[in-house]
């Protein structure tokens, strides 16, 4: 926007714009901290639902696993069965005690394996029932989660709809009277509204004391504030003061 013919303003008109630009502005930020936070929000809510959904499929990897060793070690064991029916009827047609021995030693190693694989399929067991409610436990959460993120959004939704039009409004009316201020007074505004933790490059005096920092301010120098003659910043903090009066 190009400046309009520059005019001198008293000083007193120029702290009026000062103290008014500051006013708009600092509502702006306002509607801006207000849509900045549900952004946030949104996203760490979407990321920690994002979280549970790699969790359950986490899950579901370690349920199918279980799965897959239970029943593996019931084949073994189907199978070890199986190799012991096999060694009993071939000890019946043994020709010494030596061939008997060792049938003897493949039966108990059969039945020590289907013994193992029994111990096996019970921790199994309990890891699958452990998993799976892990997994209903993390459904139940990511169903919670997404009604709470979906309110979240239609929030910010609601949010950036109203304010979209006070905020355009204000930052239209914060250029007009960016227009009124000479460009080296301006400057210095938006140098200290930068630098300032809250925003805030023209304060009002409370209490005797600055508005910004609440450092105690003489009394001669909050008369000379009060004139309006001259633009006064605070010593200590270097925000621009105006006396309490100002609107």
């Amino acid at each position: 926007m190009a400046k309009k013919e520059e005019k001198e303003l008293t000083i007193e008109e120029k702290l009026h714009a000062l103290y008014e630009l500051q006013a708009v502005d600092s509502k702006i930020d306002e509607l801006r901290i207000l849509a900045g936070e549900l952004p946030q929000e949104v996203k760490d809510m979407s990321d920690e639902v994002e979280g549970l959904k790699t969790r359950l499929k986490n899950i579901e990897n370690e349920i199918k696993e279980c799965e897959t060793q239970i029943s593996d070690h019931r084949v073994r064991i189907e199978n070890a069965n199986a190799a012991i029916s096999r060694y009993k009827e071939q000890q019946d047609n043994v020709r010494n005690n030596r061939e008997y021995d060792n049938l003897s030693k493949e039966i108990e190693y059969q039945q020590l394996d289907i013994e193992l694989s029994q111990k096996k399929i019970k921790n199994y067991t309990a890891d699958l029932e452990a998993r799976q409610a892990d997994k209903s436990k993390t459904i139940s959460e990511i169903e919670e989660k997404t009604v709470d993120l979906n309110q979240k959004k239609s929030d910010l939704d609601s949010i950036m709809e109203e304010t979209k039009a006070e905020t355009e409004s204000l930052m239209v009316r914060s250029a007009e009277l960016e227009q009124d201020i000479d460009e080296r007074l301006l400057a210095a505004f938006k140098r200290i509204r930068k630098n300032a933790h809250n925003g805030l490059a023209v304060v009002k005096i409370q209490r005797d004391s600055c508005g910004g920092c609440h450092s105690k301010i003489p009394a001669q120098r909050q008369l000379d504030i009060r004139q309006r003659k001259k633009i006064i910043v605070c010593e200590f903090c270097g925000r621009i003061l105006v006396d309490s009066d100002m609107e």
